[in-house]
């Protein structure tokens, strides 16, 4: 009986060299600096975990019921973006094969002539003709290749990125040409949130002044629920 080998194909994700983090059979793409991606996530669940514990009941009775339920679907909406962004491919550019990179050395040396010891290099630049406009490429050192206009190299995940903006540790990823809409629209939609939470929370506190005074309203806060409790208990 012959046992028959079977190769598995190593798939590209696994052979990128830059210093990110895949999951999901390379679904999900993120930096390895991940710890403020995770204080985001915190931060947003948690505030309104509280919003709808503790304002959503009395606004959802006394003011509408609609509240919450627009509260929630804008949340959804944020964590959604959020992960969006964090999991996706910002844009990263492949690098060149050994093959290439020898190849675009070989040009290099032959553009610029022999350069004479103690002298620096002319920087390495190719013009190319796009749009019937001249437009200068730089050339990446690490990627061993003459990078597209607006691309850059991000130091943080040591990969090229197509239409570089910046590297955010807030979602754990670059923003680059394929997750610029999902962060725009996170920041935009998150901005939307704090501010529905914030308005509403003060309306929560005006009408509770209102009919108990404003004292007796910061004393019927969350945090005064277990010193409310404990002489219940006690008895």
């Amino acid at each position: 009986m012959s046992a028959v080998m079977i190769t598995r194909k190593v798939r590209k994700w696994e052979k990128l060299p830059g210093k990110n983090t895949f999951c999901c059979d390379g679904r999900v793409m993120m930096a390895r600096q991940k710890g403020v991606f995770y204080l985001t996530l915190f931060l947003i669940v948690g505030t309104c975990s509280l919003f709808f514990a503790f304002e959503c009941p009395y606004l959802a009775v006394h003011l509408s019921p609609a509240i919450p339920v627009f509260a929630a679907l804008l949340f959804l909406f944020v964590i959604a973006m959020l992960l969006r962004t964090s999991f996706s491919d910002p844009g990263v550019l492949p690098r060149a094969l050994p093959e290439e990179a020898t190849f675009i050395e070989m040009e290099i040396e032959a553009a610029n002539g022999n350069v004479p010891a103690g002298q620096r290099p002319p920087p390495r630049i190719r013009n190319v003709q796009i749009n019937n406009q001249i437009v200068k490429l730089k050339y990446c050192y690490t990627c061993k290749i003459f990078r597209p206009p607006r691309a850059s190299h991000c130091s943080i995940c040591d990969n090229c990125v197509d239409r570089f903006d910046h590297h955010c540790p807030w979602v754990g990823n670059c923003v680059g040409k394929r997750n610029y809409r999902y962060f725009y629209m996170f920041t935009l939609s998150l901005s939307l949130l704090t501010i529905y939470i914030f308005t509403f929370d003060i309306i929560h506190v005006v009408m509770r002044s209102v009919d108990d005074g404003f004292l007796n309203t910061l004393k019927i806060t969350p945090g005064t629920y277990p010193f409310k409790l404990w002489p219940q208990c006690t008895q």
